[in-house]
């Protein structure tokens, strides 16, 4: 009883030290080199390209469904 008592009493002050030097830390930016900018540029394209493509076919597929439905 008596931990619990000290952990009520001391427990937000122990959150807050705790907690502040992770909210004070600063981010460091890095120089990305331009071939990586460039590469992940590429691979963006190209995920766009094959999400498109995979949307179709689903999107057909669903059609392909509704229309087997309709002509039962």
């Amino acid at each position: 009883m008596k931990l619990m008592n000290t952990c009520r009493k001391y427990g937000a002050k122990l959150a807050v030290v705790t907690a502040a030097p992770l909210a004070l830390a600063a981010q460091a930016y890095a120089a990305v080199p331009s071939e990586v900018t460039e590469a992940l540029t590429g691979a963006k394209a190209d995920t766009l390209s094959v999400g498109g493509i995979v949307l179709g076919i689903i999107v057909g597929i669903f059609a392909l469904m509704l229309l087997r439905r309709v002509l039962k």
